[in-house]
């Protein structure tokens, strides 16, 4: 009987500790969620940029191991320019032929400025021939009426007034002709140079097509992804890499639309990575995205389709993590994390 009255005192304290520890317990978690929303539907990301190639070619070098770091401008892939190079060649040939073209079209513009010349000049010697040629016959018809001329004389007068007129008409076309031949040729030096524009932008078009054979980083990062080889035939707009880059990871976190009710841009935020769990991270909501993740699937659904059912959507809130530095070389970009945003 000595024994029993302790155990009995006992019993009750333990369970007003259980109690109390289960309603400390409650506390915090009721405390903690009227001030975070969580949630693990969270993965870290970063910018990748997929390198395609824009010409179709023979792959001739590459320079980079797969998931090595490169930097921006880096020469990463050859391809086989021998084609392009002749293509180029040829373009400058065709640009050449396309400029001496231009000067034998100023040449013949000043031809045909020496020949309007020429013309014209016959055809004011012309004028001049008939204005004797009509002032003869009429001074003959005047000295015929006084018997003072032959017959024959006032004819051969006659002959070379008309023979004169006939010459003037004949020479004032050849000057028409004459000057219309100038026209011509200026308008031939403005399509000889408009065909030099022609295939300057053909040059212009062949040298940009060389330079695509030459493949370069457009950001510094890892190179990773490589699914081409030596030798290889790649056709235009096939994807050669990716280059994950080098800046500050961020996480997105997919909330759901009704934890967003007190969630803003700068909100702090605890991040976990799942491969670091003994790593807590800090950062802020920097934007929510424009639409939820259903409306940017290749399918979206459709409610209109008569079977609705609702659905609790998720919009991706994007984070910018603070302090990464410890984790920045192991952070991988689809890696799982737990989040936890404070809102009041």
């Amino acid at each position: 009987m000595e024994n029993t009255e302790p155990k009995k005192k006992i019993v009750p304290i333990i369970l007003v500790l259980v109690v109390g520890l289960i309603l400390f317990y409650a506390f915090n978690k009721i405390t903690y969620a009227l001030h975070h929303e969580d949630t693990d539907d969270a993965q870290i990301d970063n910018d990748i940029n997929p390198v395609m190639a824009r010409i179709t070619g023979y792959v001739d070098q590459i320079r980079f191991d797969d998931n090595q770091l490169v930097h921006k401008g880096d020469t990463l892939v050859l391809l086989d320019d021998r084609d392009l190079r002749i293509k180029v060649e040829q373009a400058e040939a065709a640009l050449e032929n396309a400029r001496a073209g231009v000067t034998v079209a100023e040449a013949n513009v000043n031809s045909a400025i020496a020949n309007f010349e020429t013309s014209k000049s016959t055809s004011e010697s012309s004028r001049i021939r008939v204005w004797k040629a009509t002032t003869d016959f009429t001074r003959y018809g005047n000295l015929l009426k006084d018997n003072a001329v032959s017959q024959q004389q006032y004819d051969a007068a006659k002959a070379e007034k008309e023979t004169a007129e006939a010459q003037q008409v004949i020479t004032q076309h050849q000057q028409a002709a004459a000057g219309a031949m100038v026209v011509a040729a200026k308008k031939q030096i403005s399509v000889a140079s408009a065909n030099v524009s022609s295939k300057k932008s053909d040059l212009d078009y062949a040298n940009l097509q060389l330079t695509y054979a030459t493949i370069i980083a457009p950001a510094t990062g890892l190179a990773s992804k490589k699914s081409i080889q030596p030798g290889q035939l790649v056709n235009a707009g096939a994807n050669l890499f990716a280059i994950v880059s080098n800046n500050i990871v961020y996480v997105v976190a997919n909330f759901k639309e009704t934890q967003l009710e007190q969630m803003q841009k700068g909100n702090s935020v605890e991040v976990i990575v799942d491969a670091y769990p003994n790593t807590k991270l800090e950062g802020t909501i920097d934007n929510f995205s424009a639409a939820t993740g259903a409306k940017f699937s290749l399918l979206p659904p459709d409610n209109a389709t008569g079977n609705f059912v609702k659905v609790i959507q998720r919009i991706p809130v994007k984070i910018i993590l603070k302090n990464s530095e410890s984790l920045k070389d192991k952070l991988r970009p689809g890696m799982s994390v737990k989040v936890s945003v404070k809102v009041s």
